[in-house]
């Protein structure tokens, strides 16, 4: 589980301050590695996204693994991954998934492969560092359909966080209560535990089919507790939330497919 940090020059007539000040694209792509190719997946791990260091408009990446059948806890799965992108542009995510060698191989050795491409609609916090989701928000011209959503369109959030040492126990006594209610909520397209290093950097991709939904399974049992718990105890040593809008999907999760298109 590895990144790399991204911060390239924009190649375009564009200033490069106008580049860097403006929010990044996400692109998220799951894999569930087939049986007779793990050991092909377990190199992923190994290379991380060194190869990706010359991508173009690339700025931010980590390649992460997750939980038993995709979910947020204790026990590692052996097969799925994730892969987390930030770039530039909406152009370089989408071509990124179109032609890039690397997605190519995650289809031929994954029995599902899925990705999103989404634009932050607001964004707090860090992640080793970087911020690649905050600025401004990107123009209808750079991308289109980009922006605030309506209450009643579909959402994405990322949740990640650095739990503190002395803390994890902590942590992990209130997460199954909050993944079980997350599985189960009628709002909830789609949910998958990612993490960057077991038990202590973890995160939680989500969508939804409305803003509503999101919210009120933020604000309400379990996750709010847990919430609660982890602000008034100080659990994290870094965190970072960002709500997306989603733009383009590919291919299916579990079964499922979100339908978007570009």
């Amino acid at each position: 589980m590895s990144s790399f940090p991204y911060a390239k020059t924009w190649t375009k007539s564009q200033a490069e301050v106008t580049t860097q000040e403006r929010a990044a694209t996400a692109l998220l792509v799951l894999a569930n590695i087939k049986a007779g190719s793990r050991l092909w997946g377990y190199s992923r791990f190994v290379l991380g996204t060194w190869p990706l260091r010359h991508c173009q408009g690339l700025r931010f990446a980590k390649q992460l693994g997750s939980g038993k059948d995709g979910g947020f806890g204790l026990r590692p799965s052996l097969s799925i991954q994730g892969l987390f992108l930030a770039f530039d542009e909406t152009e370089q995510a989408l071509a990124f998934w179109h032609a890039n060698a690397l997605i190519r191989a995650y289809q031929e050795n994954a029995s599902e492969c899925f990705g999103l491409i989404a634009n932050p609609i607001r964004a707090r916090g860090s992640w080793s560092g970087r911020r690649p989701f905050e600025g401004r928000l990107q123009t209808p011209k750079q991308a289109p359909d980009s922006g605030a959503v309506g209450a009643s369109a579909r959402v994405a959030a990322l949740t990640r966080a650095s739990i503190r040492l002395r803390h994890a126990g902590a942590f992990w006594a209130k997460a199954p209560a909050a993944q079980a209610s997350l599985a189960n909520h009628p709002g909830c397209l789609l949910a998958v535990g990612l993490g960057e290093a077991p038990l202590l950097r973890q995160a939680t991709f989500s969508v939804w089919e409305s803003a509503a939904a999101m919210d009120q399974y933020a604000r309400t049992g379990a996750h709010l507790a847990a919430i609660r718990a982890a602000g008034s105890g100080g659990f994290f040593a870094e965190d970072m939330f960002v709500r997306f809008k989603p733009l383009a999907s590919f291919g299916s999760w579990q079964g499922k497919a979100l339908n978007l298109e570009a």
